[in-house]
């Protein structure tokens, strides 16, 4: 599906992947939500029943149905309610508005996530293996006076296109099945995304694996940022196996954010 660049695909790439059509519609309602003291503004997944997500968490396709939507829901697996990520050859995301937070350098972003179908043709490295069966991705408006020319034209152009104010830069948390944990690298389409593999293919499936991750200074250290950090403005969470054509299966439990 995405095989040219070009400004219609940069602004579905950001409305689509990383949701940002379903921002300001709930900033308010978002502020209300907490799963714990000093944790705060995610609501849990914990708390809900079998099917739809909590509000404020919505669920994001790509723009005009271009491709299946992912099954991106609520179920119980070993007794606790955690949010499964579903891939046929399709594409999902459950996003969660925030007031744009200025995080602070001590900033935590933390979760649990399982991956149990790995998708086998996803190359991180590629246009045409660019999926991933799990992600967590954090979105933030960076200034476009901080990015280059044909970045911050590029995104200007995008966002007349678009009618939305996309986000201008976002870290995405991956478990991917080919790359070692710790490579950081940048989206094959847009370097205002960035990969950063903590499973990667030394690790086994069909487990829980628990994170809790500086959010504020990975975000520097990806992006090779110096100046003051940009508000955070969502946390996504999705899958998608579009370009693969494949197949997976994953989940996601609480995500908590101690700003």
């Amino acid at each position: 599906m995405k095989h040219r660049i070009t400004l219609q695909f940069i602004a579905a790439l950001h409305l689509s992947t990383l949701g940002f059509a379903t921002f300001g519609q709930e900033k308010a309602d978002s502020k209300a939500q907490g799963v714990a003291t000093g944790a705060v503004l995610i609501a849990p997944f914990s708390g809900a029943r079998t099917g739809a997500l909590p509000p404020p968490w919505r669920v994001v396709g790509l723009p005009g149905n271009k491709v299946p939507l992912a099954q991106v829901d609520i179920v119980t697996i070993d007794g606790a309610s955690v949010l499964r990520l579903a891939t046929d050859r399709s594409y999902g995301s459950a996003v969660h508005a925030l007031p744009g937070l200025r995080l602070g350098a001590g900033a935590r972003l933390a979760w649990r996530w399982r991956l149990e179908q790995p998708l086998a043709g996803a190359n991180l490295r590629t246009k045409e293996g660019d999926d991933a069966a799990l992600k967590v991705c954090a979105l933030f408006d960076l200034p476009l006076d901080q990015l280059s020319l044909g970045e911050s034209t590029l995104m200007r152009m995008a966002r007349l296109v678009s009618g939305e104010p996309l986000p201008s830069a976002t870290l995405c948390y991956v478990w991917d099945n080919k790359l070692p944990a710790g490579t950081v690298l940048p989206n094959a389409y847009s370097g205002r995304v960035r990969y950063w593999v903590l499973n990667g293919a030394e690790t086994a499936t069909g487990a829980w694996a628990r994170h809790d991750r500086p959010v504020a200074a990975d975000f520097r250290k990806a992006f090779e940022l110096v100046g003051e950090m940009p508000p955070l403005t969502a946390i996504a969470v999705g899958a998608d196996a579009d370009n693969t054509g494949g197949r997976s299966l994953a989940w996601v439990g609480d995500v908590t954010l101690t700003p």
